[in-house]
C-alpha cells in the first residue's frame, strides 16, 4: 500500500495560494530547460518496468509511487499537456495532466521525497532515458515557485548568505584550522608543518565540506597530513571554501551558479592552478561537471577530486604507505555522484589496495552499486527521514554481506547516512573517509 503524500504545512499553504501567473512561470522555467534530447526522452518511455530493480526506494517499499517510471511519468504528464500539440487540444486523449495543486504535491512528494537522483535507473533503462535529469527539470520548476522542501531550502539559503552550508562563522573556521595545525605539528613532529591560509601562488586550492570543521575535524587533519607527506604546494581559503552545492539538488540553477562561482573567484584571487575538491560526491559533480553549464563558461584550470590527487601521489612515489596499519577488513561504498555520475571509479580502489591489507568489494559495485539513500538532498529534508532510512536497508544488507569491519566512503553525505544505517540496522562497523585510511597508513620520511 502506497504511503500518503507528505508535504510540510507551510509548503502546502504556498501551493494553495498559487496564482495562475505563477504556474505559468513554473512552466516557462520547465520549457527553458527542455532540449531536443530531453524532449525525445519524455516521448520515449515504454513503461516496460525494467527499471524497477534499480531503485532502492522501490526495492524497499515495492509500491507504485516509488517506481522510477511512475516518477518519470509525473513529468511526462506535464510535458504532454503543455508542450505537445495533442496535449494542448485534447489532454484527456493524450494522457496529459494539469499542473494544479494535486500534481504539484505529487511532484514534491515523489520527485523530492522518493528520489536521490542517484542515476541507477538511467543506467538500467532499456530506452536510455536520463531519468534523473527529467526529475531535475521538474525540481527546477518547483524551485522557481519557491516550493523547495524547507530543510533543503534552508541549507541553500545558509550557504548563499553565510558562505557555507553549516553557517560556520569566519572566526570559528579560522580557530578550527589553527587548532588542527597544532595537532598536525604534533603528529608529524615538525614545528613548521602547516594548514596554510590564502597562500597566493599555491599549486592547489583545497576546498572543504563544512561538516569537517564542524563535526569531523580529523578528516581535514588527514588531508593536511597527506599534503604534508607529499610536500605539496597547497592552501586553504579563509572565505569561499565550501565544496558543497545543495542548489544542485533543489534545481535552483541561479543559486547553484552563485555558489560554484565563488570557488572560481577564489581560485583567480589566489592564483592557484588546480582546484581540489574534498571527499564529497555532489560537490565533485557540481564543481567539476555542472558548474561550466551554470556559469556558461569553460573552466580555465584543473578540477580534480582529492582521490585523483592522492592516487597520483602513490603512483609517483610521493607518499609511502604501510597497509599493515589498516588490518581490519575494509569495504568501499561508491557515492553515486562521484562514481556513477562523476566518473571517478578506480582511483579509490587503487588507493585502498595500497592502504589496507584486506579490501572486500560490495556486490554490486562501481557504477552498479546501490545508493546509500543520503543523496538528492534527503539528509536536509527531515520530513522524509523515515523513508530515507527504510530505503537504506538495501545498502545495509550489502555491507553485512561483505563481513567488513570498516566501511570507507569518499563523501560526507554518505558518511552521515551510513552512520544512521549503522545504528538503525546494528551493523557494528566503523565509517571512515578514504583520506583517514591513507593518513593512518602514511610512513613519514625523516626530514
Amino acid at each position: 500500500m502506497a504511503e500518503k503524500v507528505i508535504i510540510e504545512e507551510a509548503l502546502r499553504k504556498k501551493i494553495l495560494d498559487l496564482k495562475p501567473e505563477e504556474l505559468e512561470r513554473a512552466l516557462e522555467n520547465f520549457r527553458k530547460k527542455l532540449t531536443s534530447e530531453s524532449a525525445a526522452c519524455l516521448n520515449t518511455c515504454v513503461r516496460c518496468g525494467l527499471c524497477s530493480d534499480s531503485c532502492h526506494y522501490f526495492l524497499a517499499y515495492g509500491d507504485l509511487k516509488s517506481h522510477p517510471s511512475y516518477k518519470l511519468n509525473l513529468v511526462i504528464d506535464i510535458f504532454k499537456r503543455y508542450f505537445s500539440a495533442g496535449g494542448k487540444m485534447l489532454p484527456g486523449w493524450f494522457g496529459g495532466a494539469d499542473l494544479d495543486e494535486r500534481m504539484i504535491e505529487e511532484w514534491i512528494d515523489s520527485l523530492y521525497g522518493r528520489c536521490t537522483l542517484c542515476g541507477r535507473c538511467a543506467l538500467n533503462c532499456t530506452m536510455g532515458i536520463n531519468i534523473p535529469y527529467m526529475i531535475q527539470l521538474a525540481r527546477g520548476a518547483m524551485a522557481s515557485l519557491d516550493l523547495i522542501p524547507p530543510g533543503l531550502a534552508s541549507t541553500i539559503s545558509t550557504a548563499v548568505e553565510k558562505g557555507n552550508n553549516m553557517g560556520i562563522p569566519r572566526e570559528d573556521w579560522i580557530d578550527t584550522v589553527t587548532w588542527l595545525e597544532e595537532e598536525l605539528r604534533t603528529e608529524v613532529n615538525d614545528p613548521e608543518a602547516s594548514l596554510p591560509f590564502d597562500r597566493e601562488g599555491s599549486y592547489i586550492l583545497y576546498t572543504v565540506n563544512p561538516r569537517e570543521p564542524k563535526f569531523f575535524p580529523l578528516s581535514l587533519l588527514a588531508a593536511a597530513k597527506i599534503f604534508y607527506a607529499a610536500r605539496e604546494s597547497w592552501t586553504l581559503s579563509r572565505d569561499d571554501y565550501d565544496v558543497t552545492n545543495y542548489a544542485y539538488y533543489s534545481g535552483d540553477d541561479e543559486a547553484a551558479a552563485m555558489i560554484s562561482g565563488r570557488l572560481i573567484g577564489r581560485m583567480q584571487k589566489l592564483g592557484a592552478r588546480m582546484l581540489v575538491l574534498a571527499e564529497c560526491g555532489h560537490g565533485f559533480l557540481s564543481n567539476r561537471w555542472e558548474a561550466p553549464g551554470w556559469l556558461k563558461r569553460e573552466q580555465a584550470y584543473e578540477v580534480k577530486s582529492f582521490l585523483e590527487v592522492v592516487a597520483d601521489y602513490i603512483r609517483n612515489g610521493r607518499i609511502k604507505l604501510d597497509s599493515s596499519r589498516n588490518s581490519k577488513p575494509v569495504t568501499l561504498h561508491d557515492p553515486c555522484n562521484l562514481v556513477r555520475l562523476g566518473g571517478v571509479v578506480e582511483d579509490q580502489r587503487y588507493i585502498l589496495k595500497h592502504a589496507v591489507t584486506n579490501f572486500i568489494e560490495m556486490i554490486p559495485n562501481r557504477e552498479k552499486n546501490y545508493c546509500c539513500g543520503g543523496g538528492g538532498g534527503q539528509l536536509a529534508m527531515t520530513e522524509y527521514a523515515e523513508r530515507r532510512i527504510k530505503a537504506g536497508k538495501i545498502k545495509s544488507e550489502q555491507i553485512q554481506k561483505t563481513g567488513a569491519k570498516v566501511v570507507v566512503t569518499p563523501c560526507h553525505n554518505c558518511i552521515d547516512q551510513l552512520m544512521e544505517l549503522n545504528k538503525h540496522y546494528s551493523l557494528g562497523v566503523e565509517i571512515k573517509t578514504v583520506g583517514e585510511i591513507v593518513a593512518n597508513a602514511i610512513v613519514l620520511e625523516k626530514k
